[in-house]
């Protein structure tokens, strides 16, 4: 029987409080460039994806900002040198590897798909350093294809929430994709990740105010504020 921590009921009511609860907070990398440039543009949100890896959003997101300043298409960005494109991106780590990928995928996108990101999930997981995170994160917040996008918060808080019982990111996206409404997918990632930044953080979480204490059994929890 499903544990009554993962019904439906459960997980929408924790949504919408989510939904509310989150609105004022500062919004992750895909989202922020959106607001910024006011289009859902594909290579934005693709390369700036790839730039957040491993990296705070407080660092990628004004580095993604610097770098469209240079280049905002395939076709801009493959006449940048590759040493000026990791000095534009260093503060982001493992940067020289991330302006290698880069360049390679402006060149496969302008040579195969005419200087377009595909929306296809299987074509995005072939291109140089794209993983089912960012690949998720591309098809949902640029073309609204219906994506869990399982970045380290949604899995920690996921479990945490008692939503699905993984070890793996890859895990969680199998069983939130069960448990979770399907209109609901693109959004959840969003969430979830100003969710962990803010109060369901790693170590310590602010389980005291956080509005969805009633809905958590707090799994895995061991000290909290």
């Amino acid at each position: 029987m499903k544990h009554s921590w993962a019904s439906a009921s459960t997980i929408i009511k924790a949504i919408k409080i989510l939904r509310e609860s989150t609105a004022s907070m500062a919004l992750p990398t895909s989202d922020a460039m959106e607001q910024e440039y006011g289009v859902k543009d594909p290579y934005q949100i693709l390369i700036s994806c790839l730039l957040s890896l491993r990296t705070r959003d407080k660092v990628s997101i004004p580095v993604s900002i610097e770098l469209f300043k240079y280049a905002r298409t395939p076709e801009q960005m493959v006449k940048l040198p590759l040493e000026e494109i990791a000095h534009i991106i260093k503060k982001v780590n493992l940067y020289y590897g991330k302006a290698q990928n880069i360049l390679k995928i402006s060149k496969i996108l302008i040579e195969k798909y005419n200087g377009k990101v595909p929306a296809d999930k299987d074509i995005l997981l072939s291109l140089p350093g794209v993983g089912p995170k960012t690949a998720n994160l591309v098809l949902g917040c640029a073309f609204d294809i219906p994506a869990i996008c399982v970045d380290t918060h949604v899995h920690r808080i996921s479990n945490r929430l008692g939503w699905v019982t993984s070890k793996k990111p890859e895990q969680t996206e199998e069983q939130l994709q069960k448990v979770v409404p399907i209109k609901y997918w693109i959004e959840i990632n969003r969430m979830l990740v100003m969710w962990g930044q803010n109060i369901c953080t790693p170590v310590n979480p602010k389980c005291s105010i956080c509005p969805l204490s009633p809905l958590c059994p707090k799994i895995g929890v061991i000290s909290h504020r």
